[in-house]
């Protein structure tokens, strides 16, 4: 018999990805399916499973790249106070500045470039905690 790993997805992540949001959402919609006709079936497993319902509504039909019944949503969320990193981590990637060096990244105003890139994204209230996505 094999066990399925549970995914945890809080709002303590500095990054989200919506296929494990989905992932956790099917796992739980299973294992309370399972469940329903026992007494005593967790309240806290419901709870985030409305959570988690909620957040993906919220998500629903605002682009991205993850298909999920008849849906189009975004993949990854990335937590406000993060944003800023995710910013240099961004630029980095795409070839933007040379991560390996040290000018004129140390001289880069981050802070602006992260809210200069943030009008691309929406945000969603996740837990209390504002999330980036687009």
């Amino acid at each position: 018999m094999s066990t399925q790993r549970q995914i945890d997805i809080t709002s303590s992540d500095d990054l989200i990805d919506v296929r494990d949001v989905i992932a956790r959402y099917e796992q739980l919609e299973g294992e309370l399916e399972t469940t329903e006709d026992m007494d005593g079936t967790d309240s806290d497993e419901r709870e985030e499973l409305a959570t988690l319902r909620e957040l993906l509504d919220e998500l629903k039909g605002n682009g991205g790249d993850e298909q999920w019944q008849g849906d189009w949503y975004p993949v990854t969320m990335i937590r406000d106070s993060y944003f800023e990193d995710y910013a240099q981590e961004l630029a980095g990637d795409i070839g933007a500045v040379n991560s390996d060096t040290t000018w004129p990244n140390n001289y880069i105003d981050w802070e602006q470039a992260s809210r200069e890139l943030q009008q691309d994204y929406q945000t969603v209230e996740f837990q209390g905690v504002t999330y980036w996505y687009r």
